[in-house]
């Protein structure tokens, strides 16, 4: 997907966005440059600020400070010119349970202007390209899941947007679901759409983004691709297998001298683990293992997983969903209504 944003023109420009809460700065000096027609991945825990970032940005919410630029339009000046660019699919299906899948799709054409004709047309598309056509009469309060994500999707590119915001789009999904969701963004950003993407899910940052932010505490405490954070860490793994059992214990007494770091002997009586930081030792280690005649069955060094690069980023674990919007923030956002 890299080479889409070549030209370098810019699908949201932020400098110094901040939003409080009273004494919680829920965003804290957020800067971000997200190339047109990219996924960009927006990874924190839980409370990290990534809600109130995508509503600032999507014009739901006033930021308190901080200039942004949504597709060349500024976002407090030109809120209704950015509303026209943009379109916000949140953690819960937004579409009408007791209407049909059709119906809802149908209703959202119309009031954006199709005919009736153009809007059971785009309905009808739209259901078939999400493999829901045989379920488009049927009420979306009875859709599965991963049914009413699509549908919800759907909904919010009844007229393509530039820039889709997509908030925790398979929270809850099963990994058949989830995986469907994953193909729909991919095909939308194929036809130049740009994606912001708060996620949870590693391996979902890790298939879909271009580029990934971690945020936490309000502030972006690194940024980069995927394999750029992952080095970042500075840590990989060793694996080594060695052909006797009885030279392990020699094998890993060499690994320590070269390598400066503690060894880990699993329960497989061949196999020696190291956390290690620096290839060129690995290299060194490797052939002493070869100078002292000790033959291995294999060995592999990778880098840590985008999990690991969480951990040791935010100093949390990835935890189940809990929306950090629920409740102080909310209350504010009713009180303030849309920017602009």
């Amino acid at each position: 997907m890299g080479e889409k944003h070549a030209n370098g023109e810019l699908a949201i420009e932020a400098k110094g966005l901040k939003k409080i809460f009273g004494e919680n700065k829920a965003v804290d000096g957020v800067d971000l440059a997200i190339p047109k027609g990219t996924v960009y991945g927006f990874l924190g825990p839980n409370g990290a600020g990534k809600t109130t970032t995508v509503r600032m940005l999507a014009t739901l919410l006033r930021p308190d400070e901080g200039s942004v630029k949504i597709l060349g339009y500024d976002l407090m000046g030109e809120a209704t010119e950015v509303r026209k660019k943009v379109s916000l699919t949140g953690q819960f299906a937004s579409v009408d349970g007791d209407l049909s899948g059709m119906e809802n799709l149908i209703l959202i054409g119309r009031l954006l202007g199709f005919s009736r004709k153009e809007a059971k047309e785009r309905a009808m598309e739209l259901l078939t390209a999400f493999g829901l056509k045989d379920a488009a009469k049927q009420q979306v309060k009875n859709y599965s899941g991963g049914m009413k994500r699509r549908i919800d999707i759907a909904a919010s590119i009844v007229v393509s947007p530039e820039l889709l915001f997509l908030d925790e789009p398979t929270t809850g999904l099963d990994p058949r679901s989830r995986n469907q969701v994953w193909d729909i963004i991919r095909v939308l950003v194929s036809t130049g759409t740009t994606v912001l993407l708060t996620t949870q899910y590693l391996e979902e940052a890790d298939q879909l983004a271009d580029r990934i932010a971690v945020i936490d505490q309000g502030k972006i405490i690194a940024e980069g691709t995927s394999g750029e954070l992952k080095a970042s860490v500075g840590a990989g793994k060793l694996h080594v297998r060695v052909l006797d059992p009885d030279q392990r214990a020699e094998a890993a007494k060499l690994l320590t001298e070269e390598l400066h770091v503690d060894i880990q002997l699993p329960s497989d009586p061949l196999a020696i683990v190291a956390q290690v930081s620096d290839t060129e030792l690995v290299t060194n280690a490797l052939g002493k293992l070869a100078n002292a005649n000790i033959k291995l069955t294999d060995f592999s060094l990778g880098q840590p997983s985008l999990d690991e690069v969480f951990l040791t980023l935010t100093g949390k674990p990835v935890e189940d969903h809990i929306d950090e919007e629920n409740g102080e923030e909310v209350q504010h956002i009713h009180r303030k209504g849309e920017v602009g």
